[in-house]
């Protein structure tokens, strides 16, 4: 599998990019990085910092690379990320997709290029949180409808959205479960004042502080009693090695909207 890494000095995908260059089975043939950056131009093993060159350049074109990759993956920004977006409808690419924070309108065009291209949506790509997924699924059609049900989702201090998207698809799978958008009417925090809990409504809290690694709990609160259900991240390595297995089993894939839970069998 030829894959492009997007962003590869940002701390996500500067693990993916050592986590491939150790493989057997995939190649980088290219990263893509902003217009502007002093690093354009640099083989990606030295921009990644990984310790050893590739022979796969970082370019602020990808256009000039893209027909050489059969999978993009691209963890980096909402406005570098349509691009790439755009690019991959054009030629015909694979794209996985970790990045957060679209707003609803550009996650339509992503469901729309899903039609033309073989497109996965990831907000996290490491297994045991998509176990922690899959555990929650059973724990909400047992308990919803009869406990409250809260979401703390923690990060550092440079995390920019809220909840994290991590947050959101765990809370999305316990909606699937129960047959309702939980997402969608869920309350966000609770500002000063009186807020009796609206029955059946999940909440979510957002922590943001230091260099905290990333925690995910769900809460089930029953009377005298409660469930938690807990990932704590210490570090991305296991994301970046689900990232690039997800790369690899994308490749060859038909048009169509995939889900990282799908590529894990889960």
């Amino acid at each position: 599998m030829k894959m492009i890494i997007a962003a590869p000095r940002g701390k996500m995908a500067s693990l993916i990019a050592a986590d491939a260059a150790g493989r057997e089975n995939a190649e980088i043939v290219a990263g893509i990085g902003p217009k502007g950056r002093d690093y354009i131009g640099r083989d990606i093993g030295e921009v990644a910092m990984i310790g050893r060159t590739v022979g796969a350049p970082v370019v602020d074109d990808i256009e000039s690379v893209i027909d050489e990759a059969d999978v993009v993956c691209d963890f980096s920004t909402t406005e570098l990320g349509m691009e790439i977006l755009d690019a991959c409808v054009r030629h015909g690419k694979a794209l996985v997709v970790g990045t957060t924070g679209f707003t609803p309108e550009q996650r339509e065009k992503f469901e729309e290029a899903s039609k033309k291209i073989p497109l996965m949506i990831a907000a996290n790509t490491d297994r045991m949180v998509n176990v922690m997924r899959k555990l929650l699924m059973e724990a909400a059609r047992e308990l919803y409808d009869e406990t409250d049900i809260e979401i703390v989702d923690m990060h550092d201090n440079t995390k920019l959205d809220a909840p994290s998207g991590t947050a959101r698809e765990l809370i999305e799978s316990m909606g699937e479960a129960v047959g309702k958008d939980l997402v969608s009417d869920a309350v966000y925090g609770r500002p000063l004042g009186r807020h009796p809990r609206e029955e059946g409504k999940v909440t979510f809290h957002a922590v943001r502080g230091g260099d905290t690694p990333s925690s995910h709990t769900v809460f089930f609160f029953g009377e005298g009693e409660r469930l938690e259900i807990t990932h704590h991240c210490l570090n991305w390595k296991g994301c970046a090695k689900g990232a690039v297995n997800a790369c690899i089993w994308m490749a060859g894939k038909p048009a169509g909207l995939y889900g990282i839970r799908e590529s894990m069998g889960l």
